[in-house]
């Protein structure tokens, strides 16, 4: 059983192949989607998940509108420390602060543009984010991952109001944090400890690390610039008869790094990883030039705080991540829950 919970970006791309790596797999119940703002304003990334779920055939899961701001960080505060630091190359839905290099264009929290797949009929769920999270994990105890691959808002705000609500939980997947990237990629190179999950809502992230989960799994920036979503993979795809494969076919086009697919692919086959580091984290929460960076210590280096051991991944096995990933995007749609 797991709860995605996602900054669902679209259409396609990787917001949107990462939740169908776990909606495509017949291992998987998805209990439902909670959405966060992260790479697009969680409005639009509620229209855009519903119509992938059309497309794809699994309109029988919810889709629970979250977040749309960060607890403290906010887009004029990020413009007065892009003035004073200097700028980086991604800023999700705060777009215009990027306007030369970003991939998107920008606008409000509560536009939404006309959706290149077309408008949803499927409606959102009319219970938050938080809430329906902390009842999924009273309703199943101890049997509930959650994957969070977006800004951690939304888990932040479920544990600042249920304080047993990691615990209830089997475990939470994570894609953020950055230690020390091998890469050459100008996002990274001079900032190896920046990741955008993590500085987007740093307080989140802070509380998130910190609460007791019987188990934290962690997707760095590290090991994501080691894969890479390639028009060969995409070509493969789009020869399957399937409606996810032909929607990907119809609305992807980015080839980039696949940092959220392999978080769930992860989940789903632990022997994707290889190597391991478990290491204790938190986030700079300092108003400086490093506010929201990640920070690591080992067992012998950690402060005297409560700070949570997390499991790291350092290397994969990439032809069985790209094997896993490529068949379950060719796969035909799971049938619901009720009829299995």
């Amino acid at each position: 059983m797991v709860v995605i919970d996602q900054d669902g970006s679209g259409p396609g791309g990787s917001n949107q192949m990462a939740m169908m790596v776990l909606l495509q797999s017949p291992e998987v119940e998805v209990l439902g989607i909670t959405m966060v703002s992260g790479n697009a304003w969680e409005p639009e990334e509620v229209q855009h998940t519903l119509r992938m779920l059309e497309l794809i055939h699994r309109p029988d899961v919810s889709v629970v509108p979250g977040a749309v701001f960060p607890l403290v960080r906010t887009e004029e505060e990020s413009k007065i420390q892009e003035q004073l630091y200097g700028t980086f190359p991604w800023y999700g839905a705060w777009g215009d602060l990027a306007a030369k290099t970003s991939r998107q264009p920008y606008h409000g929290p509560y536009v939404i543009p006309k959706l290149d797949e077309g408008e949803p009929v499927l409606k959102p769920s009319l219970e938050d984010a938080a809430h329906f999270l902390i009842r999924q994990v009273h309703a199943h105890p101890h049997q509930v991952t959650i994957y969070a691959a977006g800004p951690l808002t939304n888990i932040a705000l479920a544990l600042s109001i249920d304080s047993h609500f990691a615990e209830f939980a089997q475990g939470i997947v994570i894609m953020g944090g950055s230690l020390s990237p091998q890469t050459g990629d100008p996002e990274f190179v001079n900032n190896p400890r920046h990741e955008f999950n993590f500085w987007f809502d740093p307080e989140a992230a802070h509380i998130t690390l910190r609460a007791h989960w019987p188990r934290i799994d962690l997707t760095t920036v590290d090991i994501s610039v080691k894969t890479r979503f390639t028009k060969l993979m995409l070509d493969e795809i789009a020869r399957s008869p399937y409606p996810a494969a032909k929607y990907l076919a119809a609305y992807t086009g980015e080839f980039y790094y696949l940092w959220d697919e392999l978080a769930a692919a992860a989940w789903l086959d632990p022997a994707i990883i290889t190597k391991e580091e478990k290491l204790y984290l938190d986030v700079d929460l300092s108003r400086g030039p490093f506010y929201g960076d990640t920070l690591s210590w080992t067992a012998e280096s950690k402060p005297a705080l409560d700070v949570q051991l997390v499991h790291v991944q350092k290397d994969l096995d990439l032809p069985r991540f790209y094997k896993l990933f490529v068949e379950l995007m060719k796969a035909p749609p799971q049938p619901f829950p009720s009829a299995k």
